[in-house]
């Protein structure tokens, strides 16, 4: 399997998995600043021009949620559980696509990349708007997190990966992370994790 990434908010969390589940992948750095995300070579992998995407066994398979379910199941880890706790994950990276990793990609984009990429600067109103809605959603997070140290059941599962990414960069991003102490604690036990602290290959395939 081949992994391809950059240092970037979504590939982390398919890289943490990756290396978490010590799953036999080969990394490759797609150099987000010399364009190769539009390279025809590969777009043929993923036509949207977006990292991360996984070649396996010549198939391909694009968007991060995606990629952590196939590791997980490739695995046979309860990443990705066989059970009833299976939709309770899923309700987990609905809520996360459509509103909680919105607002914090949103100030990720605003405070990160802008500066990066020489985009102008940060729009006011976007972190205005997105600021605003992450309180809204970390409220059903913290309250949800009272008394748990997981998102579905007891144990890990991809639904944790997925909806702490914004937070490696919550100080950087102006993400209002100290008001919510249960997402902090449930936070503390990612950053426990090696895997989740340096995701990334230390040297990454050609």
């Amino acid at each position: 399997m081949k992994l391809y990434y950059a240092e970037t908010f979504n590939p982390r969390k398919a890289c943490a998995v990756a290396k978490h589940l010590n799953s036999p992948v080969t990394f490759v750095r797609i150099d987000l600043t010399k364009g190769e995300h539009r390279h025809p070579d590969f777009l043929a992998i993923n036509p949207n021009g977006r990292v991360p995407a996984l070649l396996d066994d010549g198939k391909a398979l694009w968007e991060s949620d995606a990629i952590m379910c196939h590791l997980a199941r490739a695995a046979h880890s309860q990443l990705w559980p066989d059970d009833d706790r299976q939709i309770e994950v899923m309700r987990w990276l609905s809520w996360n696509g459509q509103h909680f990793s919105r607002h914090t990609g949103t100030l990720y984009f605003e405070y990160l990349i802008k500066p990066k990429f020489g985009m102008g600067n940060p729009d006011a109103a976007a972190i205005g708007e997105a600021t605003k809605f992450f309180r809204r959603s970390a409220r059903v997070l913290n309250d949800h997190l009272r008394g748990r140290n997981t998102l579905v059941g007891d144990a890990l599962t991809v639904a944790d990966f997925a909806v702490a990414t914004g937070f490696p960069y919550a100080t950087e991003a102006h993400i209002p992370l100290d008001e919510f102490p249960e997402i902090k604690r449930w936070y503390q036990r990612l950053e426990d994790l090696p895997a989740w602290r340096d995701p990334y290959p230390q040297q990454a395939a050609a």
